[in-house]
């Protein structure tokens, strides 16, 4: 049983409850994400298959304009 009721057809993209779709016969995942929780049991083990604690990783986050600019930015448009 899926863990969800609601699925979505990743090939045609229709709503189903099913796991194949009745429209192509293609596969439906769940529709929403899972719940997250602070008490997360898995979380060092997503940690470790992202490798977050990298370099790359750090260097592939957006970086945020400063609050400074951000006010400028603010105070010209008014």
């Amino acid at each position: 049983m899926a863990r969800q009721l609601l699925q979505h057809c990743t090939k045609c993209k229709s709503w189903t409850l099913n796991r194949d779709c009745p429209h192509c016969d293609g596969t439906a995942n769940a529709a929403a994400p899972m719940k997250w929780s602070p008490e997360d049991q898995r979380a060092s083990i997503r940690r470790k298959m992202y490798d977050v604690e990298s370099q790359e990783w750090l260097e592939s986050l957006p970086e945020l304009e400063k609050i400074s600019d951000t006010r400028a930015n603010s105070t010209e448009e008014e």
